[in-house]
C-alpha cells in the first residue's frame, strides 16, 4: 500500500518519501488547512509546508493501530492551521487583492478561533475544559490556574495531561 511505503521512506529519513508524500496528500492536507485558516488565504502555503515538515519530524508518533495515516495528516494539518491562525489573527488588519484594500473583520476571525476551539474541547467535562482554556488559551500560568481551580500543580498537571489525550482520542475516533 502507498501509506505504508511512504511511512517507511520517512522514516528512514529518505526524500522520496517526502515526494510521495507531497504527491499524495497535497489536496487532502491543501482542503483541511484551507477550511481551518478561513481568510487567511495568503499564508495557506506556508501552512502546507509546515504541515509536511511535521509529518515528516513526527511521523515516529504515528500508530497504525490508533488511526489511519490519512486522518493522523489530517489532524496535524487542521492543529497546524488552527495554530496559524491565532499566530497572525493580531498582525493582520488588511489584506491586498487586485489593487483594492479590503479589511479583514477582526471579530469574524475571532469568532472562527472561538468555534475552532470550541470544537476541540468540548470532548472534556466543564471543571477541566475551564483549566485547558485559562492555561493553554489564556495564557495563565500554572501556578496561577492550580490556585483558582483548588488544585496542586501535580493534579493540574495531570488533568491537562488526560485532557489532551481525551481530546486526541476523541478527534482521531471522528471523522476529520
Amino acid at each position: 500500500m502507498q501509506a505504508e511505503l511512504i511511512i517507511k521512506y520517512i522514516k528512514k529519513k529518505k526524500q522520496k518519501g517526502l515526494e510521495m508524500l507531497i504527491d499524495e496528500y497535497s489536496g487532502l492536507v491543501a482542503s483541511v488547512v484551507r477550511k481551518n485558516l478561513g481568510k487567511l488565504i495568503n499564508y495557506e502555503e506556508e501552512c502546507i509546508s509546515d504541515v509536511f515538515l511535521a509529518i515528516w519530524d513526527n511521523i515516529d508518533s504515528f500508530d497504525k493501530d490508533k488511526n489511519s495515516f490519512k486522518n493522523w495528516i489530517c489532524v496535524i494539518a487542521k492543529y497546524k492551521a488552527i495554530n496559524y491562525k491565532k499566530k497572525y489573527l493580531d498582525k493582520i488588519e488588511t489584506s491586498e487583492i487586485d489593487d483594492g484594500i479590503y479589511y479583514i473583520d477582526k471579530n469574524l476571525l475571532d469568532l472562527e478561533i472561538k468555534e475552532g476551539i470550541d470544537d476541540i474541547v468540548k470532548y472534556l467535562p466543564d471543571k477541566d475544559r475551564d483549566i485547558f482554556i485559562s492555561y493553554y488559551l489564556d495564557g495563565a500560568d500554572a501556578p496561577q490556574v492550580a490556585k483558582d481551580n483548588n488544585l496542586s500543580i501535580s493534579n493540574l498537571y495531570s488533568r491537562l495531561s488526560r485532557g489532551r489525550k481525551k481530546i486526541r482520542e476523541s478527534l482521531i475516533n471522528r471523522e476529520v
